[in-house]
């Protein structure tokens, strides 16, 4: 992740448009507490590239999956909590100490996390971008 990834850079008008909604939509979330996009001095919304990522899982838990705010709220909330649990897994795996059983563990651990993350919704951009970078070297072969 970039330090930027958190720099607040969109105005409500264009983050509308990156996510393909209306900006009063953008507005409702704010108030429900989905969203907390940073503010200018003088009031303005600027949204970050880790709220357009938000806006893009809210869109897809509402219409996609069918959910209410408050269900949305819920998946949010798992989502954070399940990022964490991944975060921890593989920080312990960094240390290297872990035989061959404990590795196969928490690598199938680790599947399971991310296709529970991909059911919410979520996207690890990160990620993305690597996968993207991979595929457009193999295209270049």
């Amino acid at each position: 992740m970039t330090p930027r990834y958190s720099e607040p850079l969109f105005v409500i008008s264009v983050a509308a448009r990156l996510v393909e909604m209306h900006p009063q939509t953008l507005r409702k979330y704010e108030r429900e507490g989905l969203i907390a996009p940073s503010r200018t001095t003088g009031n303005l919304r600027l949204y970050s590239d880790r709220d357009i990522e938000r806006l893009r899982q809210v869109k897809y838990l509402v219409e996609e999956r069918g959910l209410n705010l408050a269900g949305v709220q819920l998946a949010l909330d798992l989502t954070a909590r399940l990022r964490k649990l991944r975060s921890r897994l593989a920080d312990s795996g960094a240390n290297g100490r872990a035989d061959a059983t404990e590795a196969k563990r928490a690598d199938q651990l680790r599947r399971e996390l991310d296709t529970t993350l991909a059911m919410l919704g979520y996207i690890d951009q990160a990620e993305l971008r690597m996968l993207r970078e991979e595929a457009r070297v193999q295209n270049q072969d």
